[in-house]
């Protein structure tokens, strides 16, 4: 049976980590500061929303809440976006989205300046991640996947990795952090025609394909590390599943991340990371 790599470890030891920064910013003067922006009234929005602010508390990271109507002028929305950018109380900035279609949600992401931008939502943080250089932050849910694996000692150089789904949020900008980790990767899509293939020859697969339970045993074989980035809600099961059959794949497979409780589990833990980070490099411009 594989072992189940599960985010609450992962997410504790970061959690650690922000503690220390934001008590060493404290000795400053400095509480780092997490605005969080949200248009409209979406479940989802609120419970991540809750989750942020939990996790927030916990290591002693100030919110700010921005609530704006779903029918917010662009005018309005944009004004407050550059206040924020503008803010030095401020450090970093979650805008949840899709933003309402008014708002252009292309525009909407690339609104937030580089060095707040947390949550890696912009051009300029993807940037960035392709470049391996520390221009703003990479999007959180990949982060959250690589964190996983080097709290549970994983180590990809040299290995193969298939990364199945291409999106700018996950897939993209995962596939470059393995590569900057020295990993051979394959990206695969919906036009991919081997793809069962390519995944049951990897070392590793990562699953982002947003189909919930597509991965099956067809793409599997002993030996591997599995991490399963999809979550969905089940009618048929009526609980959360990912993209991977898991109990096709527990079986099989040496390492698995659980749905829900892996990836998902460490995601606002990399968010406040980001934010305490985002601190930190501001202060230190600050007293150069």
């Amino acid at each position: 049976m594989a072992e189940l790599l599960r985010g609450k470890k992962a997410a504790d030891a970061l959690n650690e980590k922000t503690f220390a920064i934001v008590q060493e910013l404290r000795q400053k003067g400095v509480t780092p500061l997490l605005a969080i922006v949200r248009v409209g009234e979406k479940a989802d929005d609120i419970s991540y929303e809750r989750g942020a602010m939990k996790r927030c508390e916990t290591v002693g990271i100030r919110v700010k809440n921005v609530l704006m109507p779903a029918d917010v002028s662009v005018e309005e929305f944009y004004r407050t976006i550059e206040e924020l950018n503008h803010d030095p109380e401020v450090h970093g900035i979650l805008l949840f989205r899709p933003v309402p279609v008014h708002l252009d949600n292309e525009r909407a992401r690339n609104a937030i300046v580089a060095e707040k931008d947390v949550d890696g939502c912009g051009d300029a943080s993807l940037a960035g991640v392709f470049a391996n250089r520390k221009t703003g932050y990479a999007p959180c849910t990949p982060e959250a996947a690589v964190q996983i694996l080097d709290c549970y000692g994983i180590d990809v150089s040299g290995k193969n990795a298939a990364v199945l789904g291409r999106s700018l949020v996950v897939g993209r900008p995962l596939a470059m952090m393995l590569m900057h980790r020295n990993a051979t990767v394959t990206i695969c899509h919906t036009r991919t025609r081997n793809m069962a293939e390519i995944a049951r020859s990897a070392d590793l697969i990562f699953a982002c394909t947003g189909q919930p339970e597509m991965i099956g045993k067809e793409y599997l074989r002993p030996g591997q590390t599995v991490i399963d980035v999809g979550i969905s809600w089940s009618e048929a099961k009526g609980k959360l599943v990912g993209d991977v059959l898991q109990e096709e794949a527990e079986p099989v497979v040496d390492a698995l991340t659980p749905v829900p409780g892996g990836v998902g589990a460490v995601t606002t833990a990399v968010l406040v990371y980001h934010t305490a980070l985002a601190a930190r490099r501001s202060t230190e411009e600050h007293t150069r």
